[in-house]
């Protein structure tokens, strides 16, 4: 079955308030919505504790990938307070370990499990190789039934939802299943 926009948002909504900016109380006037009292707020942090709660999952996947590539867990944050949306990790490639390589020559790439819905992402920097279709196939075995989000829906900006590192109205549907480090990859 095809992903469509409306399905990844009702995910969304479910997790994100709408409407709602994502700061501290103290600078809420009384009797306005705060952030980390909403219901959508609390499903994020339940799912991120499902997240602690599965991570040996996640570590034995990424064990494997780290034997064949360079890896960098960056799921970390997950241990952290609040909600973080996915696993994500990083590999490596050798033009990423020259001295000083700039940020226009870098060939990571990162990818990412939801913790929201059956859906996984592959952020690549487009360097012809292996890597993606391994790490694909890695995912797809490890967490059955979890697809990837085409492009052309995961860069779609949710009009109306706060996070972390973005303001409203500049988060993509990838940075809201995934995190905003979604951006660390340019492709």
């Amino acid at each position: 079955m095809k992903t469509t926009r409306s399905e990844l948002l009702d995910i969304i909504y479910r997790f994100y308030p709408r409407g709602v900016q994502k700061i501290q109380r103290i600078y809420v006037p009384p009797g306005e919505p705060v952030y980390e009292d909403t219901v959508e707020h609390r499903r994020l942090v339940e799912a991120a504790n499902r997240g602690r709660a599965e991570y040996p999952t996640w570590k034995a996947m990424i064990r494997r990938l780290g034997d064949r590539y360079g890896l960098q867990d960056e799921s970390l944050s997950l241990f952290g307070d609040g909600g973080e949306p996915a696993y994500s990790a990083r590999i490596y490639r050798r033009k990423d370990l020259e001295p000083v390589p700039s940020p226009n020559s870098r060939a990571s790439l990162s990818f990412h499990v939801s913790l929201l819905g059956p859906y996984y992402g592959i952020h690549d920097t487009g360097e012809p190789d292996e890597i993606p279709t391994a790490v694909a196939e890695e995912i797809e075995a490890t967490y059955p039934g979890y697809k990837p989000i085409p492009s052309e829906l995961g860069n779609e900006v949710v009009p109306d939802v706060d996070m972390d590192a973005v303001w409203m109205g500049e988060a993509t549907i990838y940075m809201c299943l995934f995190s905003p480090k979604w951006t660390w990859v340019d492709p």
